[in-house]
């Protein structure tokens, strides 16, 4: 097995003799046996080791059964407590997706800090096939059933070519020490539910179940690989790059078939989901205003396009502005206006400072706000001043008015109210600009 490592690592290009790797080790039958290949190729290595505080005294142990393992070897050690529990309560996350989070972020801390090339995980065939699985029953589409990468930017996975079988007589063969996890058979996770209760079903139906799902993972890398470069193309010629975002030609969009499908991976990257894509697809025909959102980006329907950005934190609703040094703005005070040159950009506002009474307030604009537009007799509506300068809903989202009491003194970035103007009456201007 030590030579079938080797050839792997080698042929996959994974890592090189010369490379310092940080081996991350729990104590358990599998990276114990990584930890032993690398000692057995005289590799350059060091072991990090979390403890995630989950399981009380037994976590204990198996830091100190590694740190005592690197000790007595001479293996550079690196071990860390993280209080789990309280940063999954924290960031509203599963107990899992905390572990992994920590670890990873405070493996490749250890990596920089320490000078090491990768990290190396001792996942192997079995969990590529439990991670298909488990992917498949979320939903994730092709890119969840490729199962594990044996090499992703500095995680490595040198592991990959055995089968747990194959590393359980390995273990027993060479007498490796090792500490077990009982959480392991406890079938509340779904990880291990797949194992114990998915897989042993399926192996009476393929007994080489194992071996059949990675095979099938490499396929369906390949077929990712081959769709990745396909959307690539028709994402760079429907997606017309705006201010905000991405405008995506509706008519052109239809031409797509299956369009579900062409669209799933056009947004996949914004982390819409085929839920997701089924409403927007529906939706295509619909009235102007819908808005779709995923975790990250929302999508909205216009009249001949989808607009597509990422999701902002709204704007404080009542950011209340005590005094002119309290301003958002780049601002100027001009005392002496009489060689006052007018920049007559959107981005300037030339403002009557006398005129200006604090507290004011800046906010989002609103349905039923009415202003009296630089150089008009009348009243207008936001609404209709944004529809007539053809803004797209998408723009619209994030107009806002600097307020004094209920008049809007300045549609901000596009037009100030004329009852805040510069006069020939005016002894101080105030200039704001974005």
């Amino acid at each position: 097995m030590i030579n079938k490592f080797q050839k792997y690592y080698q042929e996959n290009n994974l890592f090189t003799e010369t490379d310092n790797v940080l081996l991350t080790v729990s104590g358990g039958k599998d990276s114990m046996v990584m930890l032993t290949f690398f000692i057995n190729k005289k590799l350059s290595f060091g072991v990090a080791h979390c403890n995630f505080q989950l399981r009380g005294e037994a976590a204990i142990e198996d830091q100190k059964f590694i740190e005592l393992f690197c000790k007595e070897k001479d293996i550079p050690f690196y071990t860390i407590d993280f209080e789990t529990q309280e940063y999954a309560t924290k960031n509203g996350i599963s107990i899992q997706m905390a572990a992994r989070d920590l670890r990873y972020s405070w493996f490749e801390k250890i990596r920089i800090e320490n000078g090491y090339n990768f990290i190396a995980t001792a996942h192997h065939k079995n969990d590529v096939a439990e991670t298909m699985l488990i992917n498949l029953t979320k939903g994730t589409g092709l890119a969840g059933l490729h199962g594990i990468r044996n090499k992703n930017q500095t995680v490595i996975r040198p592991l990959l070519c055995f089968t747990r079988k194959e590393i359980d007589e390995f273990t027993h063969k060479n007498s490796i020490s090792f500490n077990e996890d009982l959480s392991n058979a406890n079938t509340k996770y779904t990880r291990n539910s797949i194992r114990h209760n998915v897989i042993s079903e399926l192996k009476k139906i393929n007994p080489a179940i194992i071996e059949t799902l990675n095979i099938e993972a490499n396929q369906f890398l390949g077929d990712e690989k081959i769709i990745e470069d396909k959307i690539k193309m028709d994402r760079e010629r429907l997606f017309t790059p705006i201010d905000n975002g991405f405008s995506i030609d509706i008519d052109a969009l239809k031409k797509l078939s299956p369009l579900a499908s062409y669209l799933f991976y056009l947004l996949r990257d914004y982390n819409f989901n085929s839920s997701d894509v089924s409403d927007i697809v529906e939706g295509l025909d619909n009235q102007s205003g819908k808005t779709y959102s995923s975790s990250t980006h929302q999508i909205i329907k216009d009249r001949e396009c989808l607009l597509l950005n990422k999701l902002e934190k709204e704007s404080a609703s009542n950011n209340l502005i005590n005094s002119i040094d309290d301003l958002p703005f780049f601002y100027e005070v001009i005392e002496n206006i009489t060689d006052l040159k007018i920049d007559k950009s959107n981005k300037y506002a030339y403002l009557d400072l006398d005129k200006i009474q604090f507290p004011i307030l800046l906010r989002n604009w609103k349905q039923g706000d009415y202003f009296k537009p630089l150089g008009m007799k009348g009243n207008k509506k936001v609404s209709d001043f944004l529809i007539d300068n053809k803004f797209s809903l998408l723009d619209k989202k994030s107009v806002q008015v600097l307020v004094q009491n209920s008049e809007i003194i300045w549609l901000v970035g596009n037009r100030i109210d004329d009852r805040f103007k510069i006069t020939s009456e005016t002894k101080k201007a105030l200039i704001l600009s974005i």
